[in-house]
């Protein structure tokens, strides 16, 4: 396995050949933030001495998958991996998803070697979760020490590190592509309306993220109040984060999991607040011109819903009564039966248990509503152009997900034939799957190489009215005219907001 020596302004690093490509894994961008810097905002790493040796993957943040506890407080780092050959290449970061809950950037089916192939040099990172990175505990007594969008400004240390070195690795630093899933599409976002990152990127892909999920100080303290409970706390315990065990606070951050839709329906986990660092809510921020020039591209899935709402232990509201509360938490009950009637009307029946009707809202709310806003707010500042991911599989049929949230992963990544992805296109015609996921990854390997989807085929958006590319059996652009009554119901409706 071959070695390669790069020199970047923090240290030489080495990373190794393998399979026509150079990896360099686990490079810290910033400090551990552990000790006196736990809870406080990312700090640049020191130059080391020496020659960093960047064979592995580093440590995934503190974090619970199922049953599962796993990483580690010392997480920042990044991953480069960069075809042979080739200067001034085109620029791909992805952020993972999770809900800014869990994931890592060395999941398999995220590790980008399509791109690789593809001439892109692929960058990926690592960022705190949870209680850590996304608990926003300013304000409250014993926390003074503390700062907001702890997790924000991880993002923001990796983007300048990689803004600052990437030309050292191959890449031109103005030609750089923001993109992710889920959380990582809601990051995606964000980080157009993050003033220190101007300039760092010129192109946005958000797939499936939440581009409203971010709270005001006050409305965080709504899960502030769920978490102490979960801890069995109360405000005069909360300087015992600066020491505790980091697994410990799992406990809390499980609590809201379990409780957030029973408590304020609708709302979404603890996500980036508005504060110094984000100046403003995202999407208004992009309609007056933050993100002037920059390309995006932006969608959904079919069916997000499916994935969320859940006859027990829901993530989004399951039932009139929750969604009626929602409505009423947000002082907007006069427009909840026309709220109601227009989803009753789009409902033919249940899935798995659960009425089609909140699987429907469940997927406008986070997902498809708010991506239509953000094509809106940018399209009078920079090229826009819209998708939806509508392929529903056998294997999406049988287990009820339809074409649920994250199922357009093994698409986007050209990562299809083994694991989960492997079982989730079980069965289906291997003519058909191989020009979907086609199709779907070089949009994105032309986008990010080119500035443009693909040609003439998928033009820009405009409009409500405007042709979006469809990805189903078959990859037609056509447009949608539902969304002009669905936008007219949800233009003066804002929850959690204020």
């Amino acid at each position: 396995m071959e070695q390669h020596i790069v020199e970047t302004t923090t240290g030489k690093i080495r990373g190794y050949e393998k399979e026509g490509q150079i990896a360099f894994l686990g490079i810290p961008y910033a400090k551990p933030p552990v000790g006196k810097l736990r809870l406080k905002r990312a700090v640049p790493i020191e130059p080391w001495e020496g020659v960093l040796d960047a064979k592995e993957y580093g440590s995934p943040a503190v974090q619970k998958m199922g049953d599962q506890i796993m990483g580690s407080e010392d997480c920042l780092t990044l991953n480069i991996r960069r075809p042979l050959e080739g200067e001034n290449l085109p620029v791909l970061v992805f952020i993972h998803g999770g809900g800014y809950n869990t994931g890592s950037a060395s999941d398999p089916l995220i590790v980008g070697d399509s791109f690789v192939r593809n001439g892109i040099v692929y960058v990926s990172f690592q960022y705190r979760l949870n209680v850590w990175g996304f608990y926003d505990f300013t304000g409250y007594p014993g926390c003074d020490g503390f700062e907001s969008n702890c997790g924000l400004s991880d993002h923001i240390a990796a983007m300048q590190w990689i803004h600052k070195n990437i030309s050292a690795f191959g890449g031109d630093p103005d030609r750089v592509t923001i993109s992710g899933e889920s959380a990582g599409g809601t990051s995606a976002v964000m980080l157009m309306a993050v003033p220190d990152l101007k300039g760092t990127f010129q192109q946005v892909i958000a797939s499936s993220g939440l581009p409203n999920g971010v709270f005001s100080h006050e409305m965080n303290k709504k899960h502030i109040e769920l978490f102490m409970e979960g801890m069995g706390w109360t405000e005069a315990d909360l300087y015992k984060l600066a020491d505790i065990d980091p697994f410990e606070v799992l406990k809390g951050n499980d609590f809201i999991a379990k409780m957030h839709q029973y408590r304020y329906p609708g709302i979404n986990l603890p996500s980036p607040v508005v504060d110094d660092l984000l100046p403003e809510r995202p999407i208004e921020a992009i309609k007056k011109g933050c993100a002037k020039g920059i390309r995006l591209m932006i969608g959904n899935n079919l069916n997000e819903g499916t994935f969320f709402v859940r006859k027990e232990n829901t993530f989004f509201p399951n039932s009139w009564e929750m969604i009626q509360e929602l409505f009423k938490n947000n002082s907007l009950e006069n427009c909840f039966e026309e709220a109601k009637a227009y989803y009753e009307s789009g409902s033919h029946g249940e899935v798995n248990g659960v009425d089609e009707a909140f699987i429907n809202f469940g997927t406008d709310l986070p997902f498809q509503v708010p991506a239509i806003k953000t094509a809106q707010a940018q399209k009078e500042h920079g090229s826009v152009w819209m998708y939806r991911y509508e392929y529903i599989t056998e294997f999406g049929r049988k287990t009820g997900m339809l074409c649920s949230h994250a199922m357009d992963l093994p698409c986007d990544f050209n990562y299809y034939k083994e694991g989960f992805p492997k079982m989730q296109f079980e069965g289906e015609p291997e003519d058909v799957v191989e020009n979907l996921v086609n199709s779907v990854h070089m949009g994105w390997v032309n986008f990010v190489k080119y500035g443009i989807p693909d040609g003439e085929e998928w033009p820009e958006y405009t409009g409500y009215d405007s042709p979006v590319r469809i990805y189903d059996r078959e990859i037609v652009t056509r447009s949608l005219p539902e969304r002009r009554e669905l936008m007219k119901l949800w233009e003066n409706l804002h929850f959690y907001e204020d």
